[in-house]
């Protein structure tokens, strides 16, 4: 901030003198002040709409199969306890969720709202994703035409080949891998999937890619992208599946 202050001083004094440099130095701290809120203001609004969407969308996907089990609903409902959301962010969330399950919800337009949002961020596509999948997998099947909407939001935010190859990995390995199969641990082909490497790839290769993803998917850094606050929680959860995905793919080299 100081920076475009001194710049301006600068400038005002070249043209006005003492007076001047005073003038310009006042425009300048006046304009990073309105750039800075404006900017707060499009963080504020983009996490608003991030949460909207998130449980749109949910509500969607959780409609795919013709109806919204009770093990889905209680899904969402964990989801809000877990988000810490008051009762008018609960009622925000219900009302969005059952918006996305009308018959007139329009799917493509919302998709386009997150696509904004996460354009040339993967980690936060990802996090809207890892919710997603979760509600689906709630009750414990994942029913082919929740298969075939899951993959329509996932190309319609503009996923990479690598992420939607991701995605379609793990839908192959059926609900308890989507959910995260934390009964039954991480398979070394998942450890490899979650990092987005092949089994070949070198240790220096498998080194970069763990490193790049946890600063990707560092909460502070998503945050400052547009995830909300209350979501944070996921973002950890997220950075401590690709530690263990790296833990697990060093100690099976290192056998």
């Amino acid at each position: 901030m100081w920076i475009v202050v001194l710049i301006g001083a600068g400038l005002g004094f070249m043209i006005g003198g003492p007076v001047g440099g005073l003038v310009g130095g006042g425009l300048g701290y006046w304009l990073v002040k309105r750039l800075r809120r404006s900017m707060l203001g499009k963080l504020a609004a983009s996490r608003v709409q991030f949460l909207e969407s998130t449980f749109a969308v949910m509500g969607c996907l959780c409609k795919a199969d013709g109806r919204v089990s009770e093990d889905e609903l209680e899904a969402s409902r964990i989801l809000w306890d877990r988000l810490r959301l008051n009762e008018a962010q609960r009622a925000r969330a219900r009302a969005d969720f059952n918006r996305g399950k009308a018959a007139d919800f329009d799917l493509d337009a919302e998709l386009a709202k997150i696509r904004h949002i996460t354009a040339h961020q993967p980690a936060l596509r990802q996090v809207f994703l890892q919710v997603q999948l979760a509600a689906i997998a709630a009750d414990g099947r994942l029913h082919p035409a929740e298969r075939e909407m899951l993959m329509r939001v996932v190309r319609g935010l503009g996923c990479s080949e690598a992420e939607v190859a991701q995605v379609e990995a793990m839908l192959h390995g059926g609900a308890e891998q989507v959910a995260g199969g934390a009964s039954g641990g991480l398979t070394l082909a998942d450890a490899y999937r979650v990092l987005g490497v092949e089994e070949e790839a070198s240790d220096a290769e498998v080194k970069r890619a763990y490193r790049r993803l946890m600063s990707q998917n560092h909460p502070d850094k998503l945050a400052a992208k547009g995830l909300p606050e209350s979501m944070r929680e996921v973002a950890r959860e997220r950075t401590s599946e690709i530690g263990n995905a790296y833990e697990r793919i060093r100690k099976a080299r290192a056998a």
